[in-house]
């Protein structure tokens, strides 16, 4: 990337001196250089982007590998240490970690998104109602004891339920509890809607609307709303919202656990159903020239989506972002290290700038016994990238069709945070990647899966 002028950079500090004791020499040439973005001096706007903390309170080093934690369901987490384990879900000296490493960040963020998922991955008959909601408010209260003063929009997970993924179009037990447990931080109308079907909205700062969406209910393995074909009214809800938003010139995020769009690590899967998927693809682009970023967890990896309208043209930017818990099953080939990430947008038209993804080695830590968390990358600079805009991620795509493209080998190495970089993605596993990437529709996507190489894939509409 380009230098700064000593002036501007000289400027930039006397402007915000906590930069020159709080943060590493590289943080703060990363973060004048987004503040300074397109020659002008201005400090951008911020937010930590946290997802599937997936709590297992029962994580304990034993002396049998097969009982340290629920979460492993008996496999041997043979390489347990005060972190964690590949195949257990977060302990919560893992999550304290996380938290400690944000709260320490200077510059902080103006708010954080939460996209859910707090209990951990165990059999239904270890949890209940109650458990779920203990484990949502353990993470709740966790969150505010390091940020007293930070907004949180918080998102439901699929876990957040019990028995999981079954969450229903209507009021219920969890709706009401988080509804409580999430008071602090959201205003009435949020509140109401928020018990009624489990979404809401709020400003996030003028001009900046949070739409938190109930993706569970459009969740293939979700019974209780198989057959509607508008459960909780959330999609004439979202509809309405966007118009209002609209028309006060406000400008949108949308958050949610589960992703619209394509699952990159298999062929022809929604992450959610396929008709619900076709609505909410066709909702999002009508309102494209309002949403300028939607923010998903629930996959545990690191992707990225970009929104074309009907006629291919890229209208939205969508970031998937991994998990803060580890886990994989015995089958999984490869998993993630624990992250969480900081989002960098534009302060006036609330567009992407940048993200910054940070990490925890796993078997580092646990064999040091002390966790340092760091930098992974910073995705402008991974992939040469001017800003995280729809045309900026649509080039990032099309680049990797190319057979000598080896930023995309560093892509898939994100996408597992560095989880092993001697794994590589080819053939089939990369179509189904860029495919994903590129296409959120069924017309779309299927024209590119059918393709036996990306460059005889018809990858544009």
């Amino acid at each position: 990337m380009g230098r700064f002028p000593l002036l501007s950079l000289g400027g930039f500090l006397l402007m915000y001196p906590a930069l020159l004791v709080a943060a590493p020499a590289e943080d703060v040439r990363l973060f004048v250089r987004d503040a300074t973005r397109n020659g002008h001096l201005r400090l951008p706007g911020r937010f930590w982007h946290i997802t599937d903390l997936h709590l297992d309170a029962s994580y304990h080093l034993a002396d049998d590998p097969t009982k340290v934690c629920l979460s492993s369901k008996g496999a041997p987490a043979a390489n347990a240490g005060p972190y964690g384990d590949f195949l257990c879900d977060s302990p919560y000296s893992l999550i304290q970690s996380a938290f400690n490493h944000m709260n320490n960040m200077t510059p902080q963020a103006d708010f954080i998104i939460w996209t859910g998922d707090s209990p951990p991955h165990v059999p239904a008959f270890e949890l209940s109602t109650d458990l779920v909601i203990q484990a949502i408010g353990n993470m709740s209260e966790t969150i505010r004891d390091h940020f007293p003063t930070l907004p949180v929009f918080p998102a439901l997970g699929n876990h957040d339920y019990w028995p999981q993924d079954q969450m229903p179009g209507s009021a219920n037990a969890i709706y009401q509890a988080v509804a409580k447990l999430w008071a602090p931080w959201l205003q009435d109308e949020a509140l109401r809607t928020l018990r009624e079907g489990g979404f809401y909205s709020q400003l996030a700062r003028p001009g900046l609307r949070v739409i938190s969406l109930n993706t569970i209910l459009y969740y293939g393995p979700d019974k209780a709303t198989a057959n509607d074909t508008d459960p909780a009214g959330q999609f004439l809800w979202l509809q309405g919202t966007l118009e209002r938003a609209a028309q006060n010139l406000e400008k949108v995020f949308i958050i949610a656990h589960v992703p619209v769009g394509y699952l990159p690590f298999t062929r022809d899967v929604t992450a959610i159903r396929k008709r619900h998927n076709e609505r909410l693809v066709y909702i999002f682009r009508k309102y494209s020239h309002v949403i300028t970023g939607h923010f998903y967890g629930h996959t545990h990896r690191d992707s990225v989506m970009v929104l074309l309208d009907e006629e291919g043209k890229p209208v939205n930017s969508i970031f998937v972002s991994p998990a803060v818990t580890p886990i994989k099953s015995v089958l999984e080939p490869y998993s993630n290290n624990p992250a969480f990430r900081m989002a960098f947008y534009n302060a006036t038209d609330f567009s992407l700038l940048d993200i910054w993804q940070y990490y925890l080695n796993l078997t580092e830590a646990n064999e040091r016994r002390r966790a340092d968390w760091r930098r992974e990358y910073v995705m402008s600079e991974a992939f040469g990238l001017e800003d995280l805009r729809p045309q900026s991620l649509l080039q990032l795509a099309l680049s990797f069709r190319l057979p000598q493209a080896t930023s995309f080998d560093k892509y898939f190495s994100h996408f597992m945070v560095s989880y092993d970089e001697r794994i590589r993605c080819r053939d089939a596993c990369k179509l189904n990647q860029v495919c994903a990437m590129l296409h959120l529709d069924h017309r779309g996507h299927s024209k590119c899966v059918r393709g036996r190489s990306l460059q005889d894939s018809n990858v544009l509409l």
